[in-house]
C-alpha cells in the first residue's frame, strides 16, 4: 500500500506541474501525451516493485532487484517498439548523430574522470561479484532506456516548445524527466509518513541533465548508459 500511495503522489505532482506548464503555452502542449507519460511512469514503477508485491519473487536469493529491472526494461523496449513511438525516435539505437561524437565524447570523459577521482577519495568497501555485475549493467540499461529514452520522448511530445542551448533543443520534457528520475530515488511514503531527501534529489536529478544532453546531442541512449553504469560501478572496482 505504501508503494501505491508513493507513486500516486508522484503522478499527482507530474500531472499538476505538467498542466500548469502546459497552460502557460497551450499551442505547444498535448495533454494526451502527458497522460501517456503518467501511464508509463506507473507501468515502470509497478514492474520494478513486482506489481507492489503481487507478483512472485523468482529470484529470492538475489542481493539486487534483477527481476524488477529486467521486467521494467522489457516493458520499455516493447512499448517503445510500437509504431507511434519507435525505438529510433526514443533514442534506443546504437546509431549516433553524424558529427555528435566531437561534442559528446569530451563530456563523457570528464564525467567518468570525475567519478574516478571520487572513487579514490571515497573508496567503497568490498563488493560481491553480483553487486559489481548488477551495477555494470541493470541501472544504466533500464533507467536510461526509460528516463532518457521512452519517457523523455513522451514528455517531449507533451511539451513541444524548445530553447536551443549548447547545440541541443531543450524543452520542459527534459526538465520533468530529470525531476521524475530524482523523485524516484529521493521521494517515498512509508508508515504514514512522507520522506524526501534533497541531497539524493540533487545527486540524481542534476547529473541526469548531463545524460539528457548526451541523449539529445547524440540521438542515442548509448552514451548515457555507459556514463550511468560507469559512475555506479567504478568505486566498486578500483
Amino acid at each position: 500500500m505504501d508503494g501505491l500511495i508513493s507513486i500516486a503522489l508522484i503522478e499527482v505532482m507530474l500531472l499538476t506541474v505538467g498542466v500548469v506548464l502546459g497552460l502557460s503555452s497551450r499551442k505547444d502542449f498535448s495533454f494526451g501525451w502527458l497522460l501517456v507519460a503518467a501511464v508509463l511512469v506507473l507501468i515502470n514503477d509497478a514492474l520494478l516493485t513486482r506489481a507492489y508485491g503481487v507478483l512472485p519473487n523468482l529470484l529470492p536469493s538475489a542481493e539486487w532487484n534483477w527481476q524488477g529491472k529486467i521486467l521494467a526494461l522489457a516493458a520499455t523496449l516493447m512499448i517503445a517498439s510500437l509504431p507511434a513511438l519507435n525505438w529510433g525516435r526514443c533514442g534506443i539505437t546504437l546509431r549516433q548523430k553524424p558529427g555528435s561524437l566531437r561534442a559528446t565524447f569530451p563530456v563523457l570523459v570528464i564525467y567518468c574522470a570525475f567519478f574516478v577521482v571520487l572513487a579514490f577519495v571515497f573508496p567503497s568497501g568490498p563488493a560481491s561479484h553480483e553487486t559489481i555485475a548488477f551495477q555494470l549493467t541493470m541501472p544504466g540499461f533500464e533507467e536510461e532506456c526509460f528516463y532518457r529514452g521512452l519517457l523523455l520522448f513522451a514528455l517531449d511530445q507533451a511539451f513541444r516548445g524548445r530553447v536551443r542551448i549548447l547545440g541541443v533543443d531543450w524543452g520542459w520534457g527534459a526538465v520533468l524527466s530529470c525531476a521524475l528520475f530524482g523523485l524516484a530515488h529521493a521521494f517515498s511514503y512509508s508508515n504514514g509518513q512522507l520522506a524526501f531527501d534533497p541531497m539524493i534529489m540533487a545527486l540524481t536529478a542534476l547529473p541526469s541533465f548531463i545524460a539528457v544532453y548526451l541523449r539529445l546531442r547524440s540521438g542515442s541512449v548509448v552514451l548515457p548508459v555507459v556514463m550511468h553504469n560507469f559512475g555506479n560501478a567504478i568505486s566498486l572496482i578500483v
